[in-house]
């Protein structure tokens, strides 16, 4: 059997929040869904009842912590609370993949260790469930 046709490293990316592109300043993007299944198993050998619930999703992102206009960290504690529109696209080009979604901004970290690069790494909730689509 070939090798399955689409499977790329993730990199050349595209993570575009309230329409500024901040892919130069991650170095993770992506979306997490939590989804339960919730199992009963009866007194009979095949008896097994099954439901799955509903995802609520996050949006896990790390990068570089820039504090100064054009940075994300700077972006992320200007809209502490509000909502962010983002588009997240693992490969760049047309009729990639995408997903557009909307989650809510929360405080970056401030500061860090001497001699290492400030960076951030956060969990935004998802409001909703994202929009999966093909770039144009």
């Amino acid at each position: 059997m070939p090798a399955a046709a689409g499977a790329h490293v993730f990199k050349n990316a595209l993570v575009k929040i309230d329409d500024v592109e901040y892919a130069n300043q991650l170095t993770k993007a992506r979306l997490v869904p939590d989804q339960p299944v919730q199992t009963q198993r009866t007194l009979v050998p095949d008896g097994v009842v099954s439901d799955v619930d509903s995802p609520v999703w996050t949006f896990e992102m790390s990068g570089l912590q820039i504090n100064i206009a054009g940075g994300l960290a700077k972006a992320l504690r200007d809209a502490n609370g509000g909502e962010l529109e983002i588009t997240l696209q693992p490969k760049a080009g047309t009729g990639q993949a995408t997903a557009t979604f909307t989650a809510i901004a929360l405080m970056p970290a401030f500061g860090g260790e001497q001699g290492e690069w400030l960076t951030q790494e956060l969990e935004l909730p998802v409001v909703g469930a994202p929009v999966f689509g093909l770039s144009s």
